[in-house]
């Protein structure tokens, strides 16, 4: 099948670049960040990295909404919350009815946007544990060894098609090690639990998520916002496709094992000057308690802390910049 990606950035980047490596598919990249799309254009394509090491030139085949003239079989969205509608509006003219969408991005939110534009019975959601780092305009670092990190792939109608048995070869081939589920929210939700603790903390603290888990008391905090994530979800009558013990088990792996060099998505956001997604993340797991009459004490306290942490980065830049 045929792929174009909407957003070029640090998930974007690795999951076409390794579909069109790896799986030898046509992949497109539509982007409307002007400083990546020119510096790809300049440059031939986008530099690739993994682990800091081995970096080399991946030619690529980069748009803006307004250029592009393709028509792919299966669009990847991977675009920070804060941007979708955004960028939707721009590329709408390019839906077409035989195409599908599929959507790893972190947080809860994008789904509802993505229905403006395309039927549920064309919508498939999942997860992708796989650390990625932008180090700038058309440079990027794969995190972790090649073949590391999963992904988890479900349709939004929770029933499998052929076209997401397509996705989920294709997936493989490019060494993503892609899982089908037949529970969407359970899906969707497992990822947004596990970015609460290690996003947020790492990101709070600016550490990695191998400094993170090397703390004594990492498994003790790591609980703790899971077990009020998980009492949010039950309340609210969402199965989730992970007990307990096993998303604190993935915290540890991912962090000790997986990408124990890698800065979070959410630090990179705040390291940069962004705003960060902490709202589609813990602050969302706080609201879903509050709606069904339970508060999430730990999660509510993060979110201010994330936002916190912005203000002061932010801040600290500012002093800098005026001393220097």
């Amino acid at each position: 099948m045929r792929y174009t990606v909407i957003g070029a950035g640090a998930m974007g980047y690795r999951l076409g670049v390794l579909l069109q490596e790896q799986a030898g598919l046509q992949v497109d990249f539509v982007d409307t960040w002007m400083p990546n799309i020119d510096k790809v254009h300049d440059q031939g394509g986008v530099y690739v990295s993994r682990d800091h090491e081995n970096r080399h030139l991946v030619p690529v085949n980069i748009y803006t909404p307004e250029d592009y003239k393709g028509d792919p079989d299966v669009w990847i969205v991977m675009l920070k919350q804060m941007q979708l509608e955004g960028v939707l509006e721009r590329c709408a003219p390019l839906f077409r009815d035989h195409q599908v969408v599929f959507s790893a991005m972190n947080g809860w939110g994008h789904f509802d946007k993505l229905l403006k534009y395309f039927p549920k019975e064309r919508i498939y959601g999942g997860t992708a544990m796989i650390g990625t780092v932008l180090n700038g305009p058309g440079d990027v670092d794969f995190i972790g060894r090649s073949g590391a990190g999963s992904m988890h792939l479900c349709a939004m109608t929770e029933e499998t098609t052929d076209v997401e048995r397509r996705m989920a070869e294709d997936f493989k081939a490019a060494n993503l090690n892609p899982i089908l589920t037949e529970n969407f929210e359970g899906t969707c939700l497992a990822k947004i639990i596990f970015n609460s603790v290690v996003n947020t903390i790492c990101t709070m603290y600016q550490i990695t998520m191998g400094q993170f888990i090397s703390y004594p008391g990492a498994k003790d905090m790591s609980r703790q916002l899971i077990d009020e994530a998980y009492d949010a979800c039950e309340r609210a009558g969402k199965q989730l496709i992970q007990t307990r013990q096993e998303t604190l088990d993935e915290v540890d792996y991912v962090s000790r094992v997986g990408n124990p060099l890698h800065y979070p998505s959410m630090y990179q956001d705040m390291s940069k000057g962004r705003p960060t997604e902490v709202d589609y993340i813990n602050g969302y797991l706080a609201r879903l308690g509050r709606e069904h009459d339970y508060v999430c004490r730990t999660q509510e306290f993060l979110t201010h802390g994330v936002h916190l942490a912005e203000l002061a980065f932010r801040v600290h830049h500012e002093e800098q910049a005026d001393q220097g």
